[in-house]
């Protein structure tokens, strides 16, 4: 019996190298995130959220591959009952025929002993009958004492006679057998070659599944625990990112709140602000003017002209360059601008409250 089903683990060491680099992304420590501005948080959980849904996908491809193996397992554990049933046939059959084997050998020996001892016989026949006279019936006749005598003499030698043919007869079937047996024999011994060379390729087929078996097994636990420890690094990842940017914007919310219950000074010497854009809301930081509120500002980039992050947003208002363009900014992206034209170009977007929706942030401070 031939196992001839072929298969391929196909979990490369890229895949492994790539949950690893995952992982270890994920499990690297937050630093100090009270110094650290909203939108830079903001990009951090961006980029953890990319590498969980990096993740997802190769943890859905390993729970197909999964699924697949245990397929191939439970056909392997198959073949391998079918074998070994097999393997005790045989087993019992090989038994068979050396039971019959020896039996033949021991018949062969028998015959071969009988043919041995007739073949004696007959030769001290012919010996005696090559040396001695031919009988002569005259001088039997005449030797013969009365008719009694002659008639037991003639009987002898027609009993010789018949004796010596029954003994040639005798060999002959005797010598037939032994023939026959050495025949049987024969086949028997190469029926028993070829049990034998069978059990064996049968044995070496079931050691094979077995190790295949084995693979699986630890392959399939391996593609697991990966599987496991990133996702478990990635979603403490993310906890952690959310958790920080709530924090951070609850201490912003709060010092808000604190500076607009604090009363105005009655006089205070004029000191020289960032020139606001006409038409914007007085939307003052500790920076100088903005051109919308400064909650938003605060929560978008920390009041720092930010390069792009992932989606291409950058500058003091996080405007992406599709946005910038369309709204008359000059060059490739807001932050390569100068404050003034990035206030005019939000003054723009915001149109006095009704492009509030162009920032996310305008709705988690709660401006719309």
């Amino acid at each position: 019996m031939r196992f001839r089903r072929t298969v391929q683990i196909r979990i490369t060491a890229a895949a492994f190298v790539t949950l690893a680099l995952l992982a270890l992304a994920a499990a690297i420590p937050l630093s100090s995130t009270a110094q650290q501005s909203v939108g830079q948080l903001s990009n951090r959980l961006d980029s953890s959220r990319a590498q969980a849904q990096s993740l997802s996908g190769s943890i859905g491809n390993l729970n197909n591959l999964i699924s697949h193996l245990d397929g191939q397992i439970s056909l392997v554990q198959s073949r391998e009952a079918a074998v070994s049933s097999q393997l005790a046939s045989d087993r019992a059959a090989l038994a068979g025929v050396e039971r019959s084997l020896a039996r033949e050998r021991a018949l062969l020996v028998v015959l071969r002993a009988r043919l041995a001892r007739a073949r004696m016989v007959l030769s001290r026949q012919l010996v005696s009958s090559y040396e001695g006279d031919k009988p002569d019936l005259v001088r039997v006749v005449l030797d013969a004492n009365g008719f009694t005598d002659l008639l037991e003499k003639i009987d002898f030698l027609h009993r010789a006679e018949q004796q010596q043919q029954t003994i040639i007869q005798f060999t002959r079937r005797a010598k037939a057998q032994a023939d026959g047996a050495a025949v049987r024999l024969t086949k028997l011994q190469d029926s028993e070659r070829r049990i034998t060379q069978a059990t064996a390729l049968q044995a070496a087929a079931l050691a094979g599944m077995n190790t295949l078996l084995q693979s699986k097994q630890s392959a399939l636990q391996q593609a697991r625990a990966a599987q496991q420890t990133a996702l478990a690094a990635a979603l403490a990842r993310g906890s952690q990112l959310q958790s920080a940017i709530a924090r951070l914007q609850a201490q912003q919310a709060a010092a808000q709140r604190a500076a607009a219950q604090q009363p105005a000074p009655s006089s205070a010497p004029a000191t020289p602000t960032a020139t606001a854009v006409p038409g914007a809301p007085a939307s003052l930081g500790p920076s100088g003017g903005w051109a919308i509120p400064y909650a938003i500002v605060l929560c978008e980039s920390g009041g720092q002209n930010l390069p792009p992050n992932s989606a291409g947003a950058s500058g003091y208002y996080q405007i992406i360059p599709a946005t910038w363009s369309s709204f008359g900014g000059s060059g490739p992206a807001a932050y390569l601008a100068s404050k003034s034209e990035q206030d005019a170009v939000a003054s723009r977007i915001w149109n006095g409250g009704a492009g509030a929706s162009n920032w996310v942030c305008a709705g988690i401070v709660g401006i719309h």
